[in-house]
This record gives structure tokens, C-alpha cells and sequence, in this order.
């Protein structure tokens, strides 16, 4: 099978790291799980190095850790993923088939959000390096624009890979988002940083589609 490295950012919840091993472990044994903590994130990276977890301390938001963790490894296909997924069994088999018949971005579906279930939309992809190594649509370092907060990164990433014909979402394959809007998790200060800038992240949105559109 392919190699995969699982790219998971996190801030401040040390208690999801064990979990997030074992999820990822159990549906997928071969791809690599890679934790991006912040340098300074000390309750964070000692979970890490208890669980003898792969990571690598890099500061920024959830693009620019996901971009830096691109140049940082080399694994052909690349899961851009978080600490609160429950992927599902046969989720890496049925994305591989959608890699293996051309596509370069697939979009999962998170049992969150109701255009994600309906497979209008994605929050978390596997993607080929080779489009993870591509530069954005304005030539900025790939895959994610780092312009956003933290809202609207999958926006930009599902409607440019769309325009390219790279881009397929399957909503058959499952990743469950164990989110707080789901029901799913408690409300943390993590989730609650990343709501701040929805506003302006969704008008930086709308400033950038005539890039694509």
C-alpha cells in the first residue's frame, strides 16, 4: 500500500493524543500519524513524547502547519487531519481507490456539518503530494492558503481543486468530526479561538473567488 502520513495540527488537548493514535492506528496501520504542536505548547508536546508520538513543533494556524508538515515530509499521499476524528474502517482503502482512478484531492465525509453528509463539501482530504506540493491559485506555497484565521481553508481547498478537476468528495467514506456543533465534544478554548474570525475569514473568502471562478 501507498505510504500515508496523517497530518494533525493541535493546540491545547494533550488528552486527545492517545486517542487520535489509536483511531488512526486501527483503520489505517500503515500510514504514519504525524502531530504538528505549537513550540510552546508544553502540556501538548509532553503528551507527545509520554505516547512516543512523531511530531514536529511548528507555530502557526492550522495552514501554515499543515504547508510546513508538506515540506517537512515526503510520503506520496498526504491526510490532512485534526485531533478530533474517529476515522471510520475501510475510510484510506476506498480514498485509494479514488486516488488510483486520477483524482488528486478526496474529500470525506465528517457526520458533521449538513452539506458534508450530503457530499456538497469536505473538511479533511487525502491529496496527492503532488497537489499538496503545487502552488496555491495565487502562488503562494500549497496546498492552503495561509490568509485565513482558521475558518474557510477547506472552502478555498474544495472549490480550487473543483475548478482544476482534481477534486472528488465521496460522502460514502466516513471520518467522523467529533465536534462540539455535532454534539460530539465539549466546547474548549480551542474551538473557541478558531470561531473569532469567521466573519472576516468568510469576507477573505469572497475576496479571493474571482481567483478561481
Amino acid at each position: 500500500m501507498t505510504a500515508v502520513v496523517v497530518l494533525v495540527p493541535v493546540l491545547g488537548r494533550p488528552h486527545r493524543v492517545q486517542p487520535t493514535i489509536d483511531a488512526f492506528t486501527a483503520t489505517a496501520p500503515t500510514a504514519r500519524v504525524l502531530f504538528l504542536p505549537d513550540p510552546d505548547d508544553d502540556a501538548e508536546l509532553a503528551a507527545l513524547e509520554a505516547a512516543g508520538a512523531s511530531f514536529i513543533a511548528t507555530p502557526g494556524n492550522y495552514a501554515r502547519k499543515i504547508n510546513r508538515a508538506v515540506e517537512l515530509t515526503t510520503e506520496p499521499l498526504i491526510f490532512l487531519g485534526a485531533d478530533d476524528l474517529l476515522p471510520h474502517p475501510g475510510w484510506l482503502e476506498a480514498c485509494l481507490a479514488h486516488i488510483d482512478a486520477g483524482a488528486h484531492v478526496v474529500g470525506v465525509n465528517d457526520l458533521c456539518a449538513a452539506r458534508t453528509q450530503a457530499g456538497a463539501h469536505a473538511t479533511h482530504f487525502l491529496i496527492t503530494r503532488d497537489y499538496a506540493e503545487a502552488e496555491t491559485v495565487d502562488g503562494t506555497r500549497g496546498p492552503l492558503f495561509e490568509g485565513y484565521d482558521h475558518s474557510c481553508v477547506d472552502d478555498e481547498l474544495v472549490e480550487v481543486a473543483q475548478h482544476r478537476g482534481t477534486l472528488v468528495i465521496d460522502n460514502t467514506i466516513i471520518v467522523e468530526h467529533l465536534h462540539p456543533d455535532a454534539g460530539k465534544a465539549p466546547t474548549d478554548d480551542t474551538y473557541k479561538r478558531g470561531r473569532i474570525n469567521i466573519r472576516a475569514d468568510r469576507r477573505i473568502l469572497r475576496g479571493r473567488r474571482h481567483l478561481w471562478t
